[in-house]
């Protein structure tokens, strides 16, 4: 599918929504004309009439009503999951992946974490202490804290 498909798509929604194309057209921020060409588009790259349309009124086809049908919990569906990542602005959480030496853990991230993590439950921190060097990156940490004995690669 391509990414003007699913714009196509939409258009379409909200003209079987608001069943006028001039009401669709302002709901969208898109000028009537540039609503009338995409449906005619869509339309022809399916073979089929969509909608029927007279001067007073949009009403889909039998085609069109069973396209919106098929299309619409797609659609409900992705804005339901578009809308739970604010979620995540809202509440931190996941898992933080962290790879020090002993030392810098003893001292500074323990001490750090046990005053942290009671305030954000679902934050989960992955420590991993190590003795040698860590390539963060192919390692798939988020942060090296190397220890004062330790000096980070360059």
């Amino acid at each position: 599918m391509r990414r003007e498909d699913l714009a196509d798509l939409t258009v379409l929604l909200a003209v079987a929504d608001e069943r006028s194309f001039t009401r669709a057209a302002a709901k969208l921020g898109m000028s009537q004309s540039a609503l009338s060409h995409t449906i005619r588009r869509l339309e022809e790259r399916l073979g089929l009439r969509l909608l029927t349309r007279t001067t007073r009124s949009v009403a889909p086809t039998d085609a069109g009503e069973r396209l919106i049908e098929t299309v619409r919990p797609a659609f409900e569906e992705i804005a339901a999951r578009l809308d739970s990542l604010g979620e995540l602005r809202q509440k931190p959480a996941g898992t933080i992946r962290i790879t020090t030496g002993q030392n810098a853990a003893e001292t500074i991230l323990w001490p750090a974490l046990a005053r942290f993590l009671p305030d954000f439950p679902d934050i989960k921190v992955e420590l991993a202490v190590e003795q040698s060097l860590t390539d963060i990156v192919a390692g798939r940490y988020d942060a090296g804290v190397p220890s004062a004995n330790r000096s980070p690669r360059t």
